[in-house]
């Protein structure tokens, strides 16, 4: 590890210890903030090293529940830009995952290799993500998706835009947490069917600005505990305006 790796694992495993029961009580679900969570330089780093809009290692997509965004699609660890890379490669470590499982109490997280979903996010003005529930399965590892890490790369982010992460309650009739896209703030928030969450409101941001962040998600070989299945099946993301809205 690095010098910053290795002071930010200590960090995160002190975190860890201090957050773990305002993570689990957490409401609507269970989720904890950590604000100014990387060096700043490494932070300023990833910032300088985000893709342009035209990189081609963009997947867009503008359709009913994600509209206007960018997502990174990469194959392989030469498609990541070298801050990025060591930011990835310790947020996926061992110490990360062990920290982790610390903080949530969900034992033997894996990261994932195949980054499926995941990486680097950008929602331009007018972009919104409606609320829903993630998908719950790793068809490549055939593992059970429980953890969400967001960290965001907005260094100049007003409010006033909107954007905030939006903590839905289990009846979906109600945002109960808001969480503002502010620079270099992780969110770490477990996922199951009953964690809704999402951007729903489209950015008012100006047309140069855009929400960036970068997101991993972690997973059990053990399935997740009933109480938070609404479908056995493996699915992908349940959204609150089509198959939501037949559950609950």
């Amino acid at each position: 590890m690095s010098e910053w790796q290795t002071l930010t694992s200590k960090k995160l495993d002190e975190l860890a210890t201090s957050l773990s029961t305002e993570f689990k009580s957490a409401t609507p679900f269970a989720h904890c903030i950590i604000d100014n969570f990387l060096p700043p330089e490494i932070v300023e780093s990833l910032v300088d090293e985000f893709p342009t809009d035209t990189d081609p290692i963009w997947e867009f997509s503008d359709q009913q529940d994600i509209q206007v965004k960018l997502r990174s699609n990469w194959q392989s660890e030469t498609d990541i830009r070298p801050t990025t890379q060591s930011v990835v490669h310790f947020l996926n470590s061992g110490a990360a995952m062990k920290s982790f499982s610390k903080l949530t109490g969900i034992e033997k997280l894996i990261s994932d290799p195949y980054y499926t979903g995941g990486g680097l996010n950008c929602t331009k003005r007018n972009g919104l993500l409606d609320v829903h529930a993630d998908g719950n399965w790793h068809h490549a590892m055939g593992v059970h998706r429980r953890l969400n890490v967001i960290l965001y790369l907005n260094k100049f982010w007003d409010p006033k835009w909107g954007g905030a992460l939006e903590l839905w309650d289990e009846k979906l009739t109600k945002c109960v947490k808001s969480i503002d896209p502010l620079f270099n703030r992780l969110v770490v928030f477990e996922t199951h069917d009953l964690t809704y969450h999402g951007h729903p409101t489209p950015l008012l941001c100006p047309p140069d600005q855009s929400r960036k962040s970068l997101i991993l998600y972690y997973y059990t070989a053990s399935p997740r505990p009933k109480s938070q299945v609404l479908v056995e099946r493996p699915h992908r993301a349940l959204w609150r305006r089509r198959e939501l809205r037949e559950l609950t």
